[in-house]
C-alpha cells in the first residue's frame, strides 16, 4: 500500500511545485497531503487515497487524465474524473456541478469531495483569523457564493448514503460551515 501512496504523493508534489494556496501562501501540496491524510485516517481504499493526492492535478497542472490512468490504473482516474472541474465554465456552472455530483455520487467520489472541501474550509477559517473578512477577497466568488457553495455541499453530502457508513469528517465538515458561515 505505502509504494503506490508514496508514488501519489510524489507525483502530485511534481505536479504542483511551485503553485501556491491564496490567501496564506503557502505550498500548494500540502492542501492534497492533508486531503489524503483525512481519507487515510478514515480508513479509506488505497485507490480513494491516492485521488486524494492528485484530486486537484488535472484541474490545476497540464497532466490530463490519461496520465492519472496510466500511473494509477481504471478507478483512481474514475474518482478524480469525477471531483475535476471543467475550467471552461463559470464558477457558479462549475460549482453547481459539484454540488449535483456530491449528491449523486457514491460513498467514495462523496467522500473525496468532502475531504477536498473539509480542508479547503479549514484553511479559509485559518485565513480568517488572519485577515479577517478580507479573506473572501481571496477568492473569485465572495462570501455569499461561498456560503451556498459550502452549505450546498453540506445539504447534500449525505444524500443516499446510510447513516452507519457515514465518515466521521463529514459531521466534521458540518460542524466547520456551521462555524465559518454561522454570522
Amino acid at each position: 500500500m505505502a509504494d503506490i501512496l508514496d508514488k501519489a504523493q510524489k507525483f502530485a508534489d511534481c505536479a504542483h511545485k511551485g503553485q501556491k494556496r491564496k490567501a496564506s501562501k503557502e505550498d500548494y501540496i500540502n492542501h492534497p497531503i492533508r486531503v489524503a491524510e483525512i481519507l487515510k485516517k478514515a480508513g479509506s481504499s488505497e485507490e480513494l487515497i491516492c485521488a486524494g493526492y492528485l484530486h486537484d492535478v488535472v484541474e490545476d497542472t497540464s497532466y490530463e487524465l490519461d496520465d492519472i490512468e496510466k500511473k494509477f490504473g481504471l478507478k483512481v482516474r474514475r474518482l478524480v474524473a469525477a471531483h475535476t472541474e471543467d475550467k471552461t465554465k463559470t464558477w457558479r456552472e462549475r460549482k453547481a456541478h459539484t454540488i449535483t455530483t456530491v449528491r449523486m455520487a457514491d460513498k467514495e467520489v462523496k467522500s473525496l469531495i468532502v475531504a477536498d472541501k473539509l480542508d479547503n474550509l479549514s484553511s479559509i477559517e485559518n485565513d480568517q483569523r488572519n485577515f479577517g473578512n478580507e479573506v473572501w477577497d481571496f477568492f473569485k466568488a465572495g462570501y455569499d457564493l461561498q456560503q451556498w457553495y459550502y452549505q450546498s455541499i453540506d445539504e447534500h453530502m449525505l444524500d443516499g448514503l446510510p447513516e452507519q457508513k457515514t465518515p466521521e469528517f463529514f459531521m466534521d465538515y458540518r460542524r466547520l460551515v456551521q462555524r465559518v458561515f454561522s454570522s
